[in-house]
């Protein structure tokens, strides 16, 4: 009994003292960098502020490598979280994902979306049928990572259900395909996982019937975040609020996401998985000031506690995100990034 008090208390300072190094960092006065002494709590949890981070899709000429290396360099600070994709059949963290989770003086944390269907439904991976990819997994990270991180599993399903009997696809399916992989790949031995629910987020999707069903339960669930954007020069335009609790008038039972989050699982900390800003059609300075006002208004939605950004070229739908699609957007969003808020 001792022994198992004793490894059960030396991994979690393990785990408190890895997550504790990662950059947390704001610019000290005369140069450098010096560490926040916030800390970290359970799960990947800062205990003040908000993680930092980016999926840094490459630009023109740029491979995921280089084009991390360039986001931080825009930024002049490393982030942390770095978010990347994988489906079924694929072993993560894949090697270079580590060496940039590991990196000297820049140990970041890794966000990984994870589709583990392969070609089946999901009532059918409930079912077991994706049991032997799930072994593998599991026994892949055990040998090779053993430093805690985020994992989704299936993002955004909101969009993929079909509530009818019998599709494998309702949203009672959802909630049973989620928790039996991650039950699986817990009871693999897989449990440095920190799993995350991420929805899309949008008063459509959060006023359907079926929504509050797909949620797996508070025992497989460590974080629960959503996908915002703002762009266009319409309703998906906003102030800041729009960006943490986003509503439309024709959705009126709608409270928001960060209302019906707090309120549906108090106290599970709230991550933007995806969250970026479009140009204003005919206002340059839109997307700049947007930038500028988070800086100052982030603090209002004390329960987000993680902010992605979805860093990307171009959107059919919302246009460009990358942060330096203007100078003045890029000197925006580094000064905002900057604050020790931003810095936990």
């Amino acid at each position: 009994m001792f022994r198992k008090l004793f490894l059960a208390a030396l991994l979690a300072v393990v785990l408190i003292a890895g997550a504790a190094c990662q950059p947390g960092q704001k610019p000290a006065p005369g140069g450098g960098v010096v560490k926040s002494t916030c800390g970290v709590g359970t799960k990947l949890t800062p205990k003040c502020g908000t993680w930092w981070g980016v999926a840094p899709n490459p630009l023109a000429g740029e491979s995921w490598d280089t084009a991390l290396t360039n986001f931080e360099n825009q930024i002049q600070r490393p982030v942390n979280i770095v978010h990347y994709y994988h489906s079924s059949g694929q072993l993560f963290p894949t090697s270079s994902e580590i060496a940039r989770a590991n990196q000297a003086g820049k140990e970041r944390l890794l966000s990984i979306n994870y589709k583990p269907e392969g070609g089946k439904t999901w009532a059918q991976v409930a079912a077991g049928a994706q049991d032997d990819r799930l072994d593998s997994l599991a026994a892949y990270i055990k040998a090779n990572f053993n430093k805690p991180f985020f994992l989704t599993i299936h993002h955004e399903p909101e969009e993929e259900v079909r509530q009818t009997t019998g599709s494998g696809y309702t949203a009672q399916d959802y909630r049973a395909m989620y928790r039996h992989v991650v039950q699986r790949l817990r009871g693999d031995g897989a449990t440095q996982i920190v799993t995350v629910m991420n929805y899309i987020g949008s008063p459509k999707w959060g006023s359907q019937p079926w929504f509050e069903d797909l949620y797996p339960g508070n025992d497989v669930v460590d974080w629960i975040s959503y996908d915002p954007y703002i762009f266009g020069s319409g309703s998906y335009w906003g102030p800041v609020s729009d960006l943490f609790n986003r509503k439309f008038p024709e959705y009126p039972k709608w409270p928001g996401f960060y209302s019906w989050a707090t309120q549906f699982a108090p106290g599970k900390p709230l991550m933007l998985s995806e969250w970026g800003v479009g140009e204003q059609p005919g206002n340059p300075a839109g997307k700049p000031d947007f930038f500028k006002a988070l800086g100052s208004q982030a603090k209002n939605w004390p329960a987000v506690k993680a902010m992605v950004y979805w860093n990307a070229a171009a959107d059919r739908t919302v246009g460009a995100t990358r942060i330096d699609s203007t100078t003045a957007s890029l000197q925006a969003y580094r000064t905002t990034g900057l604050m020790p808020y931003f810095n936990p």
